[in-house]
């Protein structure tokens, strides 16, 4: 193997390692800790099932967002089913035969690159243009957006200019679930793309995007409206009622 494939090979073995074990751990901590007050977002469900259609509407549809910024919605919804078919048509470099599915997929997640980056362009150029949101943005929100749009014009640029050997690339990541590794195309635009993906794999656990799984854990989307039917109180004001 050469240099360019022994390094990709330790770089994506321990991003995967520190995805797969960060995310796991982060979720545990999140379903560990507990909610101390019944504080969902009203008007709120009464019932497990109506939890239930609310979290898909939210997933599915950004709800709260379409409510709150008509524009973020736009843009953030662009980025994420842009993203959910980019990510689906990938799959033919971790399956072989390719599921039929995947291959249905392949001329949508061609287009929707575009869909994807024009969101991330739009949600960046909001972090700049609307004072509230300029005046909380922190440099690590404009690093992760730059390297989101990174990742997605490196990509672009593999598709219309400067194309790589995807039959290559395919036995690379094979060789990599098989544990055999196989030479990598050590075309430029390829090995920044790659770099960048294994640098989002790494940072992961630790960012802001984090809230893909821990919308699941929020006590303002996952809690029914029970207050009509008996009272919640902290421990703290428990024990404070106790006293008097």
């Amino acid at each position: 193997m050469t240099l360019a494939t022994t390094l990709y090979v330790g770089l994506f073995y321990i991003a995967t390692i520190i995805l797969v074990v960060g995310v796991a751990m982060r979720i545990k901590k999140y379903a560990q800790t507990p909610s101390p007050l019944v504080i969902p977002t009203m008007p709120a469900p009464r019932t497990e099932t109506g939890v239930v259609f609310r979290m898909f509407r939210e997933v599915a549809f950004f709800e709260s967002l379409f409510r709150s910024s008509k524009w973020t919605w736009i843009f953030g919804y662009l980025f994420h089913f842009g993203l959910l078919l980019v990510l689906l048509r990938h799959l033919r470099y971790f399956t072989e035969p390719v599921w039929f599915w995947v291959n249905w997929v392949q001329p949508f997640g061609k287009y929707a690159a575009f869909a994807m980056v024009i969101g991330l362009l739009g949600l960046w150029a909001r972090r700049f243009l609307v004072d509230r949101v300029r005046y909380i943005s922190t440099p690590s929100d404009h690093l992760m957006l730059a390297l989101l749009v990174g990742i997605g014009f490196s990509g672009l640029g593999m598709t219309y200019l400067a194309h790589t050997d995807i039959v290559a690339v395919k036995a690379f990541f094979l060789g990599l679930m098989r544990f055999s590794p196989q030479p990598l195309p050590t075309d430029p635009l390829l090995m920044v793309h790659l770099g960048l993906v294994a640098t989002l794999m790494i940072i992961f656990p630790i960012s802001k995007l984090l809230h893909a799984p821990g919308i699941f854990f929020s006590p303002t989307r996952n809690q029914t409206d029970s207050s009509r039917e008996r009272r919640h109180i902290a421990d703290w004001a428990k024990e404070l009622e106790a006293k008097q």
